[in-house]
């Protein structure tokens, strides 16, 4: 199992900040995450899978699972309110995650878990 852990570090007004860690054979990887205060996805662990996105027309990771939410996605933004829930990340965390989902296809089809931290 493939485990994602998302670190909620401070509040600024309505922009939560946190880091998003992940590791994939060798590597660990770090990137800064900004989340909306008002739409945050409960603290606890939760399913990630690389699905089609209607909106972004292109494959993201969704974060299923979460009680009564649904289309949260980790996905590409600066500032809080390009988010309704989801996590916001730079270009080059979504490279790593693809990178790490299609690792996973090829060589093995492993479970992927994001566990998401209080803020």
């Amino acid at each position: 199992m493939i485990k994602v852990t998302l670190t909620r570090n401070k509040t600024n007004g309505k922009a939560v900040y946190g880091t998003l860690t992940f590791a994939f054979g060798f590597v660990t990887c770090s990137y800064p995450t900004i989340e909306n205060a008002d739409y945050l996805i409960a603290p606890g662990t939760y399913p990630l899978e690389r699905t089609w996105s209607p909106k972004f027309k292109k494959r993201l990771p969704l974060i299923s699972g979460v009680p009564g939410r649904d289309g949260l996605r980790i996905h590409r933004g600066s500032k809080p309110e390009h988010s309704k829930g989801c996590v916001l990340v730079g270009s080059t965390c979504l490279a790593s995650l693809e990178s790490m989902f299609n690792i996973i296809k090829r060589e093995k089809d492993e479970k992927v878990i994001i566990t998401i931290g209080p803020a």
